[in-house]
């Protein structure tokens, strides 16, 4: 098993990387003083828990935890104020309290709901993050962000409210389709190019072995993406600087998933075509070389992620991303590379020279 931690003094926590971890759930709950007679809210998703619903239920019964498990439906649709309001009546009929434990079984959308629900129900419950989904166990299980959606734009109601632990178990990556699982590598081909050359080049070198699901290379690449999220998160847990570099290629990336409605690209795949036009950017603004635009884009593509943002409207591209949350004083910032495994945020970057960028692309 590997070990990653997250450390924000007395808000640390460990997130566990192995095989077959679900089947230990019970026992890692004691690991971190939970108690027997202490409720568990299980809220995950249909598609997760028809997968896993079993198994789950077994492993609680077996260790006499005090627990109950809600689905919600599958999709972006869930994470929203609708959604949080049934699972506060779900918190309240099963009589969670303070001292109570919410996991969040599922992915990115579960995470961020079932997060968002322990942070605001009676002013805050602990709360696991069980992520299935290789996006997931990147990234948005990691750092504490949690929120929903409103009409106006993705998470723009939440907090930051760190769990107890991340419980990463590989084996759940064998029932994902291939979407997800690419939806994933690109938020890991984003941590090579903000922060880590070398692993950049292990990507590379491991392409085949990563696109064959090959559980021991995996698990190096999802420790390694833990450790620079953690270093990261650890230097500005709530976003007032450096940690806004984790939004490479999420300003164009937001753009397009808002567009097109959510749930046409995966957050991943916007990710990727937004990390094409950053890299672009950069090159423009002569930031980087030809030789570095052209691995990350081979990397990209190699990997099975999309690299064109098909019938959308450049114009109506660069007027969504005004509405992003890192606007500052009306400025649009971008996460813009110096070089593969190094990025800067840049606020003045005119906007014929997006238009440019993304009519080529």
């Amino acid at each position: 098993m590997e070990l990653v931690k997250v450390d924000l003094g007395e808000r640390s926590y460990e997130i566990k990387i192995g095989k077959g971890l679900l089947s230990d759930l019970d026992q890692v709950l004691e690991e971190i003083g939970f108690k027997f007679n202490n409720k568990v809210l299980i809220i995950t998703d249909e598609r997760v828990k028809n997968l896993y619903g079993l198994q789950i239920t077994e492993v609680m019964d077996k260790s006499k935890f005090n627990f109950r498990l809600t689905s919600v439906p599958e999709g972006e649709g869930s994470k929203s104020l609708e959604m949080a309001q049934k699972l506060y009546d779900e918190a309240v009929d099963f009589g969670l309290e303070r001292d109570s434990l919410i996991i969040a079984f599922g992915g990115g959308v579960v995470g961020d709901l079932a997060g968002f629900i322990a942070a605001t129900y009676m002013r805050g419950v602990p709360f696991v993050q069980v992520p299935t989904t290789l996006l997931a166990q990147v990234d948005s299980s990691v750092g504490g962000k949690v929120a929903v959606n409103h009409e106006a734009g993705k998470n723009l109601i939440g907090a930051f409210y760190q769990p107890q632990l991340v419980l990463v178990d590989l084996e759940v990556l064998n029932t994902l389709d291939q979407r997800d699982i690419q939806s994933g590598l690109a938020e890991i081909i984003k941590y090579g190019v903000i922060w880590d050359k070398e692993f950049f080049n292990y990507l590379q070198d491991k392409q085949e072995a990563i696109k064959g699901l090959d559980l021991d290379v995996l698990a190096k690449v999802i420790q390694r993406s833990c450790q620079i999220k953690a270093e990261v998160v650890a230097e500005d847990e709530k976003e007032l600087g450096m940690r806004a570099i984790l939004n490479y290629g999420h300003t164009i990336g937001h753009a397009i998933e808002a567009l097109s409605g959510y749930g046409e690209y995966r957050h991943g795949e916007a990710v990727a075509i937004g990390m094409i036009s950053a890299m672009e950017l950069a090159h423009r603004l002569d930031m980087v070389t030809k030789d570095e635009v052209q691995r990350q884009k081979e990397l990209i593509i190699n990997l099975g992620l999309p690299v064109e943002f098909g019938d959308l409207k450049v114009s109506d591209i660069i007027a969504k991303t005004k509405q992003d949350k890192k606007v500052k004083d009306g400025k649009v910032r971008f996460i813009l590379p110096e070089k593969i495994g190094g990025v800067k945020i840049v606020s003045e970057v005119d906007e014929e020279v997006i238009a440019e960028v993304l009519k080529e692309q």
